[in-house]
């Protein structure tokens, strides 16, 4: 690791995966500085010690200079409902503010990207576990959106000598003391599980129960935010290291490599809330595949990556504790 305190920008640093990498820097003794707009972030999610600028990527290079040793750009609209249905706002944020981002890092001289991309790029896989030479095709406009901006970063790569990684991650969970997940509309399995919980939903949705796998439910690779920050931290110091070099872009896939079916998610819920969970059988959803489990190989050989907390039992009671603070509930 390396030692020597730095300085960072961290666009969507008030969201669920970007304030936690934020506070980890922090932790390390890095400078921080978050750009957020807050449209699906929140100031309060913003770590304490972190400079913050409320704005947006496409403005970056108004606050963007040399004095920056890299940006984690975790800035992105990631709903794939709503991608579908205004796939116009998608392509504008996620794609056109990167495209501003890029330039402005460009013209400051800030040579080195973590980019927040997405298991979203490959789409319905061919095979599991998915390694990064497995094809791309996303099924929606949000992962259409990621992929674009992969190919983005990888022409800036050989063009003008950035180094930069993509991160592409699958089902993030758990929390990090008080920073946890908290979209609005939620459409996360955990989170939702727990409104169960909670008392805030009657019930949770199966969406399907006759898939090819043990119980019928689908299979996802389930990866906590923390395990998930250490990964951005790790990509950060190869590059300082010349590990991955200018003009070089390395994809590296993220998951703890074991899937847990949604049936298993629920029980595992049950048995760390002591809570009962109803659920309610419904149809499948169109697109849904059986399983997303990912290989992280290349993200162990390049940079020495392994999850150090793959128990789901252990992701679910950091995420439940986070849901009853934010709820009022003493434990």
């Amino acid at each position: 690791m390396t030692t020597t305190a730095k300085k960072y920008l961290v666009t969507g640093g008030a969201g669920y995966v970007g304030s936690v990498v934020a506070a980890h820097l922090l932790e390390r003794g890095h400078r921080v500085t978050v750009l957020d707009d807050l449209s699906t972030g929140f100031a309060e999610g913003v770590p304490e010690g972190a400079e913050f600028i409320e704005g947006r990527i496409q403005d970056a290079a108004k606050w963007l200079d040399d004095s920056y040793d890299g940006v984690l750009h975790f800035a992105a609209f990631s709903q794939v409902g709503e991608s579908v249905a205004k796939p116009e706002k998608y392509w504008e944020n996620n794609v056109g503010g990167t495209m501003a981002l890029l330039a402005a890092m460009r013209e400051a001289g800030v040579r080195r990207l973590v980019f927040s991309s997405t298991a979203a790029t490959y789409g319905e896989p061919e095979s599991v576990p998915i390694t990064e030479s497995a094809p791309t095709a996303p099924t929606s406009p949000y992962g259409a959106s990621k992929l674009a901006v992969d190919h983005m970063i990888g022409g800036e790569c050989a063009a003008h000598g950035l180094a930069a990684v993509s991160l592409r991650y699958f089902n993030v969970a758990g929390a990090y003391g008080s920073l946890g997940e908290r979209h609005a509309p939620e459409s996360h399995l955990i989170p939702l599980v727990l409104q169960v919980a909670l008392g805030e939903r009657e019930a949770i949705s199966v969406y399907g129960e006759d898939y090819p796998t043990a119980d019928g439910t689908c299979v996802r690779d389930y990866i906590h935010v923390a395990d998930l920050a250490e990964a951005h931290l790790l990509a950060l110091d190869a590059m300082t290291a010349d590990e991955v070099p200018a003009g070089e872009h390395l994809v590296c896939n993220l998951g703890n490599g074991n899937g847990f079916s949604v049936r298993e998610v629920v029980e595992t819920v049950r048995a760390v809330t002591g809570h009962p969970i109803p659920e309610i059988t419904a149809a499948r959803r169109p697109g849904d595949p059986a399983a997303l489990v990912a290989s992280a190989d290349t993200a162990r050989e390049r940079f020495g990556w392994t999850p150090a907390r793959p128990d789901l039992a252990a992701v679910v009671a950091d995420a439940w504790a986070f849901a009853q603070e934010r709820a009022g509930v003493r434990s």
